[in-house]
């Protein structure tokens, strides 16, 4: 029986697929020969779908960027919480993020939440686009310190009792007064929750 052309994807598999080769490898595995084996293609067939490398990482972070139907988050702080979310579940995203010719629908649809967030504030457009690249950005390094943490197997706890543990010791020597005096007046903070910090983050630009 003559063998019939095999079924056609679609671009939304083969970005799926390419999403799933980073999720468990990182970006760098990524490759279009890899995603190529992967799907069982030949590598020339896969520019049917994407132009290059590029355009299919935009394709990527825009395919994992569609909010939930049932999300109906409206503050600033509702959006970092599910970006830091988004970050933890596909670890190569801060990575990709910089230089990304975000335009797809779900990223748009994350763009048109956070002005609709800032809409109230009355601040010109350029600072509500500059606000939200800076958010984008501190929750990036937030969660790739996370995830360095994760990797080292070192938790919160653990690297704040050895910060101390230095601080202190600086301080015993004599040659830092005025830490010594700090330390002594205050006792060491817990480390805030991410929510604490983003929400003194998300105050010090839309109040500066």
């Amino acid at each position: 029986m003559p063998r019939g052309r095999p079924p056609q994807r679609t671009r939304t598999q083969v970005v799926a697929a390419a999403i799933a080769v980073a999720d468990a490898e990182g970006l760098d595995a990524l490759t279009m020969r890899r995603l190529a084996a992967e799907l069982g293609a030949g590598v020339m067939s896969l520019y049917t779908y994407v132009r290059d490398k590029d355009d299919l990482v935009d394709q990527m972070v825009d395919q994992i960027s569609a909010f939930d139907p049932g999300w109906h988050g409206t503050e600033l702080l509702d959006l970092v919480r599910w970006q830091r979310e988004l970050m933890l579940r596909h670890p190569w995203l801060p990575t990709a993020l910089p230089n990304r010719q975000l335009t797809g629908e779900n990223t748009l649809g994350f763009l048109e939440r956070g002005l609709a967030a800032l809409a109230p504030t009355g601040l010109p457009g350029a600072a509500k686009m500059e606000i939200l690249a800076l958010l984008t950005g501190f929750v990036g390094s937030y969660v790739t310190h996370e995830l360095a943490q994760a990797r080292a197997g070192i938790t919160d706890p653990e690297r704040i009792a050895a910060q101390v543990a230095q601080l202190q010791a600086a301080a015993a020597s004599g040659a830092y007064p005025e830490l010594a005096r700090v330390l002594a007046e205050n006792a060491p903070a817990p480390q805030p929750s991410f929510d604490a910090i983003a929400q003194r983050m998300i105050n010090g630009l839309l109040n500066g």
